[in-house]
């Protein structure tokens, strides 16, 4: 495994983070997500990225089941909260109120007397960024968190952020989480270069595009009766990337990825950790051996050729925006 430091801060994290987004305590059997996060600990795999509201709360508890094995300083636990964890008012966003017992509850799934990294999962129109702001600082005061990060802020709130920050003398944000794929590039119009500028790292979500960029959909074809597509009715995002221009596209990606003997999924994580500002890939894995494939994109280095042929591939469907 190959290591990148988060953003201009000290702590060091995986190329390659595993995530349990739309799996681990809902489509994931425990064991099963055990396994698999066992098999990217023996990796190398040292970041782990959850959230509250991951089942509500099922996929933390499912990470710190599976991670209490292993020597505390080993390993980075990230976590996040915004989306709603009760039905009362304060029970969503991140007022200093719902930061507070948030970090608290996720302590206590987790199992864990701190988190490394506590992001907040969107941004809160809301509550004054002051507030989010300062109950972050405390709570690295406190010991709770190590670090604190945003996660799909745009270019201006995160360039607020760093303003409020130094004028406030706070502790600064180190890491940004937003959707980066081949097919899904916003953040290299404005955020990247922000970030870049203010020494924020990206540790980004969604880098195989939900499967898409496995090359397992097939322009003109039924979706396979085992995907995730063909199983989750409610998933607008993924049925958004199955247009046959945007797969054709793919399918020529795919056969790029076969000329240089590599899978598809290699070659779209190696493509993301080719871009500056990135520390980290996370991807979602059901099977040990998903993650097994996917790690090896760290040992590829890919040349401005080929990068040069990617873009131009892209370029066919440049107008492509899928719903989020």
């Amino acid at each position: 495994m190959k290591y990148r430091k988060l953003g201009n801060s000290g702590l060091k994290i995986s190329e390659i983070g595993l995530g349990s987004w739309l799996t681990y305590g809902k489509s994931v059997e425990n064991q099963t997500a055990h396994d698999c996060i066992h098999k990217a600990y023996n990796l190398g795999i040292n970041f782990f990225d959850t959230a509250n509201a991951y089942e509500e709360g099922n996929a933390e508890i499912v990470l710190g089941e599976a991670l209490k094995k292993y020597e505390r300083s080993s390993y980075v636990v990230a976590t996040k909260l915004f989306f709603p964890m009760g039905k009362g008012p304060n029970d969503r966003g991140l007022s200093r109120k719902h930061i507070f017992e948030q970090c608290d509850a996720s302590l206590k799934r987790l199992g864990l007397d701190y988190i490394d990294l506590y992001q907040c999962h969107r941004f809160d129109p809301d509550v004054p960024m002051e507030e989010t702001l300062y109950a972050l600082n405390d709570l690295v005061k406190q010991g709770k968190i190590l670090y604190a990060g945003v996660s799909e802020w745009s270019a201006a709130q995160i360039e607020k952020a760093v303003g409020i920050r130094k004028d406030l003398h706070l502790r600064p944000i180190i890491s940004n989480q937003p959707i980066y794929n081949m097919l899904e590039r916003y953040i290299e119009n404005d955020v990247l270069p922000v970030s870049n500028q203010n020494g924020i790292g990206q540790v980004v979500f969604s880098p195989l595009a939900q499967g898409v960029l496995t090359g397992k959909y097939k322009p003109n074809n039924e979706k396979p009766s085992d995907s995730r597509a063909a199983n989750d009715s409610t998933n607008f995002v993924i049925n958004s990337y199955l247009r046959n221009d945007v797969l054709e596209c793919v399918q020529k990606l795919n056969n790029l990825a076969q000329d240089l003997n590599l899978t598809l999924s290699q070659l779209s994580l190696a493509w993301i950790l080719s871009h500056e500002g990135i520390s980290s890939a996370i991807i979602g894995a059901s099977r040990p051996s998903q993650i097994e494939e996917n790690v090896k994109a760290i040992d590829v280095e890919l040349s401005n050729d080929i990068l040069g042929e990617i873009d131009r591939v892209l370029e066919e469907i440049k107008d492509f925006a899928p719903l989020r």
